[in-house]
């Protein structure tokens, strides 16, 4: 208890540095923050559709991205992610050995179902989809799908009904897609989705802190020589 209340006290003095506009927007941002869904890339590999995958998730309420790295390092592209990478809790997968085991262990540890998006004849058809249970959204390259381990794995599998010629989607288009579709129905559900006060106020003094420049030496400077002020 005595660490937060230091912290409580760290984060005040950082606010100074922000605008009240700044520190609204951070909390009314943080009121529509979701984990009831996340959202996992396995093997991306081109950084556009990547970034555009970050960008809708910080765009629909996703806080947390999950990041599989077997045969590919995950780059960021700045220009597409428009810096939505900063306030997105981002967790790569990239050890010696089967990555994608060990994210998927991880999620399922936390009481999420692994969802695998596919095409698969078994799929469940997007508005279909029960918003109810917490969900990690599998996504994999356009033209491979998911790995094996995936389709073994998963829980459920979720596709999007398509009419034309054309029998896959853009990673990108199919994950805003899904997330639009699902997140507008959780949101109108009764789902308890939101994050709670302990989540939001981590993840508040986190934006906070990346947003002011030099933010370490002014901690560091405020440890030193104004912790004892009371």
């Amino acid at each position: 208890m005595f660490v937060f209340m230091m912290d409580q006290k760290l984060l005040a003095y950082f606010e100074g540095y922000l605008t009240e506009k700044r520190k609204s927007l951070f909390k009314k941002v943080l009121e529509d923050r979701t984990r009831h869904f996340t959202v996992v890339l396995e093997d991306i590999f081109q950084p556009h559709n990547a970034s555009a995958v970050l960008r809708t998730c910080d765009v629909f309420g996703i806080q947390d991205v999950h990041v599989i790295e077997n045969k590919y390092n995950n780059k960021i592209s700045r220009h597409v992610a428009k810096g939505s990478q900063k306030w997105l809790s981002y967790n790569r997968y990239r050890d010696d050995g089967d990555n994608t085991a060990s994210c998927l262990v991880s999620l399922k540890d936390k009481g999420y179902q692994i969802i695998a998006t596919t095409p698969h004849n078994d799929s469940c058809v997007l508005q279909d989809f029960d918003v109810t249970k917490k969900s990690a959204f599998v996504f994999g390259v356009e033209a491979e799908g998911v790995s094996e381990i995936v389709m073994d794995n998963a829980d459920g599998f979720l596709k999007i009904p398509m009419v034309g010629f054309t029998e896959s989607l853009n990673i990108s288009v199919a994950a805003a897609i899904i997330l639009q579709e699902l997140t507008s129905k959780l949101r109108n559900s009764e789902v308890d989705w939101k994050l709670s006060d302990e989540e939001k106020q981590i993840l508040y003094f986190n934006w906070v802190k990346k947003t002011i420049k030099n933010a370490d030496k002014i901690e560091a400077y405020y440890r030193q020589n104004l912790t004892n002020i009371k």
